[in-house]
């Protein structure tokens, strides 16, 4: 049986939850980085509190856009911080003022996104569903990228 957009249900409920599992653990890295923009403090907290703006601003548009995607393939997205912290790998952050230990943070939790990311391309290809792979393609395109250029800023 197929869903509205035409993709098998069984197959779009595996997506969907694994959806909300990377939708608990991109609002942790979210609140993270909020965290992190807040309290850095050091001669690099001009760069590194812009930075982690940066971050955060792109964090809650994916946010909303793998919300949107659960959505679209007839699932619920998680929306309680509860929810969240029981679902999500990325730990909490408090109290975090070092430049390099938030940066150092930053690589973590995006390494277990791009983890997930991964999964999710690959389930998503075995269930023909292009949107979901095209979103996770470009994701894991945009973290690379960055995983490459924060762990240059760590040299």
């Amino acid at each position: 049986m197929k869903n509205l957009i035409g993709i098998d249900k069984e197959k779009a409920n595996a997506l969907s939850d694994k959806l909300n599992y990377l939708l608990a653990d991109y609002q942790l890295f979210y609140q993270n980085l909020r965290g992190l923009h807040w309290n850095i403090k050091g001669k690099e907290f001009f760069e590194l509190h812009l930075k982690f703006e940066e971050l955060y601003d792109d964090a809650v548009i994916k946010v909303d856009e793998i919300a949107e995607r659960i959505l679209t393939l007839g699932g619920e997205p998680l929306h309680t911080f509860s929810d969240y912290l029981k679902a999500s790998v990325i730990d909490e952050e408090k109290g975090i003022t070092n430049g390099r230990t938030g940066v150092e943070i930053i690589v973590k939790n995006f390494s277990v996104l791009i983890q997930k990311e991964r999964e999710i391309l690959s389930l998503a290809a075995g269930a023909d569903d292009e949107g979901t792979v095209s979103q996770m393609s470009d994701y894991i395109t945009e973290t690379e990228k960055t995983l490459w250029m924060l762990n240059a800023y760590l040299r």
